[in-house]
């Protein structure tokens, strides 16, 4: 990987939530992200490079209808073609912020299963972060992945690919003897940009919103502290040497996001 920051349509860069009791959550983060020798996060949210890759603010009466979910920022080509797609389809519209001439800037979404998205334009490249020469990729702080779990992962692959644009792979899996596939949502560059999978197997048990993948130094420290501060791990998985991988986690107030170790 050359750049862990992509400009393009159906790329997401970053996600921002509104939330109750804001100094508890901004707490929790910082001390479940900031974990390792050298965190990929830092204490105000900010990536170790001091980008804002996600953003956190107060629930004030402005975004009392937002839910309680991170809400990625999906890059697409015309955000007013967008929009207009997304009602035809059954989404409903939570926030749309407009210029003087009447076109969208971005909008956040709410699909047909209830998940919570944002619509932007595609970004500039020359105002992209950068990592410096030499420096590896992977130790940067980001949205290493995104995916959403529904009982109809058809109807929501489409709804997506239709709203945003880009193709689809699938990914070949197996519970039980039985076989099926779940998507990866391609950028318009061809890279998997995020995943829509079934409820079923591993994933039955995770809600049907749009999972955060942040990297964390010390992902066993970082799953000690999630209890510690009032939150909740609902699944775990641990590699071949015993060492944990990858967890879906609750923040204290009921927040899905996962955690992953590189």
């Amino acid at each position: 990987m050359s750049e862990p920051f992509v400009a393009g349509v159906g790329a997401v860069l970053s996600a921002d939530i509104a939330v109750p009791q804001l100094g508890r959550e901004l707490r929790f983060y910082s001390r479940i992200l900031s974990t390792g020798a050298e965190p990929f996060w830092r204490e105000d949210l900010m990536n170790n490079r001091g980008y804002p890759i996600i953003g956190m603010g107060e629930r004030t009466e402005d975004y009392a209808d937002l839910p309680l979910q991170w809400m990625p920022h999906i890059q697409v080509a015309d955000v007013d073609a967008s929009v207009e797609q997304a009602l035809e389809l059954g989404a409903k519209i939570l926030m749309d912020s407009r210029a003087e001439d009447g076109t969208s800037l971005w909008a956040v979404v709410l699909d047909p299963h209830g998940a919570a998205f944002g619509l932007v334009p595609v970004t500039p490249p020359e105002i992209l972060p950068r990592t410096a020469p030499g420096e590896n990729p992977d130790h940067v702080g980001r949205i290493l992945w995104l995916d959403i779990t529904v009982p109809d992962a058809p109807a929501t692959r489409d709804f997506y690919q239709r709203v945003v644009g880009g193709s689809v792979q699938e990914v070949e899996l197996k519970d039980g003897e039985e076989r099926y596939a779940d998507y990866n949502m391609l950028d318009e560059g061809g890279r998997p940009a995020a995943g829509v999978c079934h409820a079923r197997g591993s994933n039955a048990s995770l809600p049907p919103v749009w999972m955060l993948y942040l990297p964390v130094g010390d992902l066993a420290e970082s799953l000690r502290r999630v209890e510690a501060e009032g939150g909740k791990v609902i699944r775990s998985v641990k590699g071949e040497g015993g060492q944990y991988v990858y967890a879906a986690v609750q923040d204290p107030i009921g927040v899905n996001f996962s955690l992953v170790s590189i």
